[in-house]
């Protein structure tokens, strides 16, 4: 049965290269590819590189899609459409961790080198062309494969310094995190905006000379010079496909190159600092794992305020997929770490801010879409977060109970810890507020709060005596 257009959805973040779009049909990711489009994918599937990095799960199992799921699309007629698996869950470059978003880069850059290898390139070299299966990259652009033209430099290279290469030598050079610059601007960091924090004996850094003054200087040179204009100079002066590929093996020793290993923050030892009795953590950790499990298995579970992952690894063996959300950048690179060398592929950790979650940002708002748009969680824990919003953010607690309600599906569970007041951990967020500030942070208040959203199936207090946890089916 033909697909009818009013059931196509275009997906808002492709629509940049008019030589191919994604679009959605239910469950299924869809791309329309024009004849030329069409052409290089065909003789894509004839290569050796390509179908050894699908099966590698470097790049995203993609096949011709069936007659059936073939729409009727309402804009250019397509000369083919494919079909994709999904991605898990979507994520953006500013919620990755340094040692992810190298990941992702060293990963492109692989890709890179084996097309050349036989002959193609890729013309994009944005870092939202990669995704992630747990801890585990994977290149998503499949219309960004095409032949390679002597005497042309890699046409992404300019999109892979802003996104990648530029964030990784601000973090591994300076100690500045990425995340908030990479935020601010989807196209990513200008060199103009890097080069004047990089003067002086900070030049000789690596990369810095070569892919940051250099690479400007080149910019501004040939910034009047038509696409046409430049690759005739290349040829003039020998430009070739093994120098592109001399210089993509720079790019990737480069890479490996830049690290980051921050000092310690009082989140990443928040496990050991945040008062826990034994008795205490391992009734938590039953009736984490209880909730996770009660009903049908959980497709997404979110994990907020993730810290070392311990309840997302213990979501993770009653799930589908967790997304691990924690504040920290440190925080979260190291559980990536430790995730990634246990080859994890169905916890996400992710850099988040949760009083200042991502919003909706690029064309219009919504080329990349918020986390709560992306959420939809059929689970989400919300453990020793309350008090840190209600208390250290100012955040009223109806407000939370509204913004945790939205993260989860329809008849969603929401797994909650309340901090009562006299707890070690609240007092000393109250000590640093003026008295009288939050009245209404109290038990019977949140308990009536929880139940107008939902329905409490289970509640449980922990030996302590002053702290709560609640499963609470949302609209039910």
């Amino acid at each position: 049965m033909a697909i009818s257009p009013t059931e196509v959805r275009p997906e808002p973040a492709s629509f940049r290269d008019p030589a191919n779009r994604v679009f959605h049909v239910g469950d299924e990711v869809l791309r329309g590819l024009d004849t030329r489009a069409a052409e290089h994918w065909r003789a894509l599937t004839g290569s050796r590189f390509f179908p050894a990095l699908v099966a590698a799960g470097k790049v995203c199992a993609t096949e011709d899609a069936p007659s059936t799921l073939v729409p009727a699309t309402t804009g250019a007629p397509w000369a083919a459409v494919l079909r994709h698996e999904r991605i898990p869950f979507v994520s953006h470059p500013y919620e990755w961790s340094f040692s992810m978003l190298r990941d992702a880069a060293l990963l492109h850059v692989e890709i890179l080198r084996a097309a050349l290898g036989e002959g193609f390139t890729t013309k994009d070299g944005s870092a939202y062309n990669l995704q992630w299966h747990g801890t585990e990259p994977v290149f998503i652009d499949i219309g960004s494969f095409e032949p390679v033209r002597d005497g042309e430099a890699w046409a992404g290279y300019r999109q892979f310094c802003q996104t990648m290469l530029y964030p990784l030598m601000l973090t591994a050079h300076l100690g500045v995190d990425f995340q908030p610059w990479l935020r601010a601007r989807v196209d990513g960091i200008e060199a103009d905006e890097l080069r004047p924090l990089f003067g002086g004996a900070r030049r000789l850094r690596p990369g810095v000379l070569t892919h940051l003054h250099l690479h400007g200087a080149m910019q501004q040179r040939n910034a009047a010079a038509s696409t046409s204009d430049v690759r005739d100079q290349l040829r003039a002066a020998g430009f070739s496909r093994e120098l592109l590929l001399a210089t993509v093996r720079g790019i990737e020793k480069l890479v490996r190159k830049l690290d980051h290993r921050p000092a310690g923050t009082h989140w990443s030892d928040y496990q050991r600092t945040c008062g826990y009795s034994a008795r205490d953590r391992v009734a938590k950790e039953q009736f984490v794992a209880a909730s996770v499990a009660a009903g049908a298995r959980p497709r997404l579970v979110l994990d907020l305020g993730a810290n070392d992952g311990r309840y997302s690894r213990l979501a993770a063996g009653h799930a589908d997929y967790v997304v691990a959300v924690e504040q920290d950048p440190a925080v979260v690179d190291e559980l990536y770490r430790k995730l990634r060398s246990e080859g994890q592929r169905r916890i996400l950790p992710l850099v988040l801010d949760l009083a200042d979650p991502s919003p909706g940002g690029g064309w219009r708002g919504v080329e990349r879409a918020g986390f709560a748009e992306r959420a939809s969680a059929d689970v989400v824990l919300a453990l020793a977060v309350v008090h840190h919003l209600a208390i250290g953010r100012n955040v009223p607690l109806p407000e939370v109970i509204d913004w945790l309600a939205g993260l989860t599906a329809p008849a969603g569970a929401v797994v909650v810890e309340f901090v009562h007041p006299d707890d070690p951990m609240a007092s000393r967020l109250l000590a640093n507020k003026p008295a009288g500030l939050f009245p209404d942070y109290r038990r019977d208040t949140f308990e009536t709060l929880l139940a107008a959203r939902g329905r409490i199936t289970e509640r449980l207090e922990l030996p302590s005596g002053t702290r709560t946890l609640y499963r609470t089916v949302m609209g039910g």
